[in-house]
């Protein structure tokens, strides 16, 4: 065989993708992708193979790398159908890449010119096929680009000109060739690549289904996407001893079961009527006497969260151990287990009054319904906190809380609210009604139980799931969508979590020595 004849012979090799097929890859991509931005850099293309090595496949022919196709596995949910390329590909990071994901999202592919009508880009879109089907992954997504319509922009929508190529009225060099390989069109997305201006920057978002997939389902455990709230709104009456206050707790938390809620909330201090039986004394001495009833109550609390099947957030009690007085929310879990927080911020009243301590520590906990965060009151107010926990990825804030006024209440309210946009979480509250007379501060008290969300298109108008009427005794029971919040932190109009500038600022939590 003479050595022309060797040279003109093409010799394809299907494999994986090296670090050391970058300049063969830049070389494709400036030319192919010269008015959108080029090729990868170098460290982009370094973060990518890192990521998922097995997902980047290519096409050498003598050496030389001619085709290549790039893919990672992402959880779809989190990022929904309104992303774009930077979303889905963290900025170049690759971040996004997570093995226990769904989906197999094609981040790019692309053919040397010269090797055009080989039909290697068939073989690179089977490749990926069978990848998705070995992952027993959901589908293929990727968004397309479509760069023939700069030439019928001015006389039809990206729409109208998607429909006319797929009828074949129209040729596209790249919606065509998708369609061809059994991709179908699930919506039209704006601002994909802003940089590509032949699509106007318009793109398609385009879907493989593999017929194949398996759905790994539990029969029963599974994460739990809605939850239904129960929050009592209640009325301080007096009881004479804790088998009374018992009694009511337990006729709310059977009624609030009895809507097979998930969670039932009480208010903060909702044990305060006993504290009547020790009027004779002053007020820092009576609060450290109730606090001799927490544990028992809280015994009796986790019983009936296993009896009615509901998780219980007790809402708050005193907590005397001989040196601090503090005042503690516990998680009563309906599998028999426990958890706690402390009230961290003690207002002035509570200082002068019954020497409260704050406490030192913020978690989230993990419930069958979802990661929960408690704030007790005053704690709401600080928005250090809230966003805390929100780091934490927690979905639903409880806020137990004991307000005299409506002016009190309204701080506890208003803050509670931009606590829920901000943090792109539901946020429960609740507290007491009625009065306690003869009970020394803690006399009169304000409330309007209400759940509250993030304020989007995905949620309620006024960004209020339910709420109580004020000053009554009630009870209000809502479900919320724990899948909302996911797709309101990838894909909402505005991400408050996503797009915090953490190169100018950032919260530190100062663990205590």
């Amino acid at each position: 065989m003479s050595k022309q004849k060797e040279e003109l012979e093409h010799r394809l090799k299907l494999r994986n993708v090296k670090l050391s097929d970058y300049e063969d890859i830049q070389e494709i991509m400036s030319s192919i992708y010269k008015n959108q931005g080029g090729a990868w850099t170098k460290q982009e293309f370094k973060n990518q193979l890192k990521a998922f090595p097995e997902g980047q496949i290519g096409i050498e022919d003598n050496g030389k790398l001619v085709a290549a196709a790039l893919s990672i596995v992402v959880d779809y949910t989190k990022f929904g159908d309104n992303h774009t390329y930077d979303q889905i590909t963290g900025f170049g990071k690759f971040d996004t890449h997570d093995m226990e994901g769904d989906t197999l999202y094609g981040t790019d592919i692309f053919v040397h010119t010269e090797y055009r009508g080989m039909r290697i880009g068939r073989r690179l879109y089977d490749v990926r096929k069978e990848i998705c089907e070995n992952l027993n992954l959901r589908s293929i997504i990727a968004g397309g680009r479509i760069p023939g319509y700069k030439n019928y922009a001015d006389e039809m929508t990206p729409r109208k000109y998607i429909d006319l190529v797929k009828n074949k009225e129209i040729y596209d060099s790249v919606l065509s060739f998708q369609i061809a390989n059994e991709f179908h069109v699930r919506k039209v997305i704006t601002k994909y690549l802003p940089s590509d201006t032949d699509s106007r920057a318009y793109a398609t978002l385009l879907e493989w289904i593999n017929i194949y997939y398996e759905k790994d389902e539990k029969l029963i455990g599974n994460k739990k996407s809605i939850v239904r709230l129960g929050l009592v709104q209640w009325k301080m009456r007096r009881f004479s001893n804790v088998d009374d206050l018992m009694q009511q707790v337990e006729f709310f938390v059977d009624t609030v079961s009895g809507y097979k809620s998930d969670f039932c909330l009480l208010p903060e201090f909702f044990n305060a009527p006993l504290l009547a039986e020790f009027n004779d004394m002053d007020a820092s001495e009576a609060i450290r006497n109730l606090a001799d009833y927490t544990d028992e109550i809280i015994s009796r609390m986790s019983d009936l969260a296993v009896s009615y099947n509901v998780n219980i957030v007790a809402g708050s009690m005193p907590e005397y151990d001989g040196k601090k007085l503090r005042n503690v929310s516990y998680l009563c879990r309906r599998d028999g287990t426990q958890d706690k927080q402390y009230k961290l911020h003690i207002t002035p009243d509570e200082a002068s009054y019954w020497g409260l301590q704050g406490g030192n520590g913020i978690n989230v906990f993990e419930t069958d319904a979802g990661r929960i965060g408690i704030l007790i009151c005053y704690d709401v107010e600080f928005p250090e906190l809230g966003r805390i926990l929100a780091e934490q990825e927690m979905d639903i804030l409880f806020v137990p809380f004991w307000t005299d006024t409506k002016n009190a209440f309204l701080r506890v309210n208003t803050c509670a609210k931009s606590r829920a946009i901000e943090n792109e979480c539901y946020v429960a509250i609740t507290g007491s009604v009625g009065n306690l007379p003869k009970v020394e501060n803690m006399d009169i008290q304000y409330s309007q139980a209400a759940i509250y969300s993030p304020s989007d298109f995905s949620f309620p108008h006024d960004a209020v799931v339910a709420m109580a009427s004020e000053n009554e005794e009630t009870i209000i029971v809502a479900d919320v969508d724990l899948d909302l919040l996911t797709k309101q932190r990838k894909a909402g109009s505005v991400r408050n979590l996503e797009q915090r500038r953490l190169d100018l600022y950032s919260i530190q939590w100062k663990q205590k020595k």
